[in-house]
């Protein structure tokens, strides 16, 4: 895993988009703050630009630089999900507009995934998340069967598992500043 951290790391330093594993499916990743990266990345999942993007972070710290304040209910909320869940928070800052909605608000999902944590930790960094496949494709679980138009046009693959192939996306859920919860998808 290390050689894998190094070569990921490197490249998302250096503005390039990454394929890899993430807690959930496989993933396209990047800078959260590099407008060149996302807009790379957003070409190659052929994906509309109005539409947000989601940012793994490791910890609550890292959330805590992303999200000018957190609803309290959003801890209850990461502490009691039962699978990976991703949260739009009103408010985002400090990430590229191009990963924020219209509305300002931003979606984290703080990551359990070793691999993931790891490559965060080591970039000092959120890392941009969206499911590698053509944009209103299906989402496809095994890394041969990805279409070639995204695996040739990333800048490095992580050459490690995916742990469950068949692993839903994460569920996504909307806190309003009111703390009202709007589910996005289950």
């Amino acid at each position: 895993m290390k050689e894998e951290l190094e070569k990921a790391s490197e490249v998302i330093k250096s503005g390039g988009v990454i394929l890899y594993p993430t807690d959930t499916i496989w993933g396209l990743g990047c800078d959260p703050t590099n407008d060149a990266a996302i807009d790379k990345l957003l070409r190659i999942k052929q994906r509309d630009p109005s539409k947000s993007l989601i940012v793994l972070v490791n910890n609550e710290a890292l959330l805590q630089r992303y999200v000018k304040e957190i609803p309290e209910v959003c801890y209850d909320l990461i502490d009691y999900a039962d699978r990976p869940l991703t949260i739009v928070y009103p408010n985002g800052q400090y990430v590229s507009d191009k990963v924020k909605a219209e509305d300002n608000s931003i979606a984290i999902r703080l990551t359990k995934d070793p691999f993931c944590s790891k490559l965060i930790q080591r970039i000092k960094s959120g890392l941009v998340s969206t499911s590698a496949n053509i944009s209103n494709q299906p989402y496809i679980g095994d890394l041969d069967k990805l279409p070639e138009a995204i695996k040739d046009n990333v800048d490095y693959i992580v050459n490690l598992p995916l742990k469950n192939e068949s692993a839903p996306p994460s569920q996504i859920i909307k806190i309003g500043a009111d703390s009202e919860v709007t589910i996005i998808r289950k």
